[in-house]
């Protein structure tokens, strides 16, 4: 069976004008990709590892 049909959308902390765009698809787990360099893949995390990931940044900004 193939790889799930993804929804993807622009993080809200992309910006509105410029081309640094990360598209997240969240589902049963969470896939990070570069909107400039989909071809490449993607980066997929377990609900635990987005989470503490997510809580991470929160911290440091």
């Amino acid at each position: 069976m193939g790889e799930p049909t993804r929804r993807w959308h622009k993080s809200s902390y992309s910006g509105g004008s410029n081309n640094n765009c990360v598209e997240i698809a969240e589902g049963a787990t969470t896939a990070v990709r570069d909107t400039q360099n989909r071809q490449l893949g993607h980066l997929e995390f377990s609900s635990a590892e987005w989470a503490s990931l997510v809580d991470t940044l929160k911290s440091h900004s």
